[in-house]
């Protein structure tokens, strides 16, 4: 019986019994792992430069633009499905208010724009009226006010004006007018103001 027992502790015990032993465990505690398509080590990569959008353009300007290149501007109201209603009171009342451009309603992103949204375009003239007056009656909207000059990319990113809080535009796609396209986007009026703007008492 002692030699029955000693010969079964002996085989448990033995150096290739406790290799097989410890691979066994090894191989169970390893997880499987799967090969991302992405190979290993993607951090190692280097980081890529896009190609330059604006092609040729200068670091620093050589001298300031002047702001007679501004020969236009669009307020562009942002909404949603829980503000909507804000938006189409502030589009009747400009429209009652101010000889402007008015744009059709956008219920999906359009163009740089990465949520509903509508826009006026409005002469020079009318700025230093329009700007305050968004400001005081925006409904906590947001609202996005930028110029028209040649460079539409700039225009949207660069030279931009917020009302409250301001959100992404997606400038990726926006592009300088190609040949045979008018030079800047032209304002044509087709609202007829009915109402006086409100002034202090």
């Amino acid at each position: 019986m002692t030699d029955a027992v000693d010969r079964h502790w002996a085989e448990l015990l033995s150096p290739r019994r406790r290799n097989l032993l410890a691979a066994a465990a090894g191989v169970l505690a390893t997880p499987v792992m799967a090969q991302s398509p992405w190979g290993y080590e993607t951090y190692k990569q280097a980081t890529p430069r896009p190609d330059s959008l604006r092609p040729g353009e200068q670091i620093l300007p050589a001298k300031p633009r002047s702001y007679t290149d501004i020969e236009s501007y669009h307020a562009h109201i942002y909404f949603d499905e829980d503000n909507y209603q804000k938006a189409a009171l502030i589009r009747k009342w400009v429209a009652e208010r101010f000889k402007v451009e008015l744009g059709d309603w956008n219920l999906e992103p359009r163009g740089p724009h990465v949520t509903p949204s509508f826009y006026f375009g409005f002469t020079n003239d009318l700025l230093h009226v329009i700007v305050p007056w968004l400001q005081l009656n925006s409904l906590g909207l947001t609202i996005l006010i930028h110029p028209n000059t040649e460079d539409p990319r700039a225009d949207h990113l660069y030279y931009a004006l917020w009302v409250n809080r301001s959100q992404p535009v997606n400038g990726y796609g926006i592009r300088k007018p190609g040949a045979g396209e008018p030079r800047v986007e032209r304002i044509f009026p087709n609202t007829r103001p009915s109402v006086a703007i409100e002034k202090a008492a």
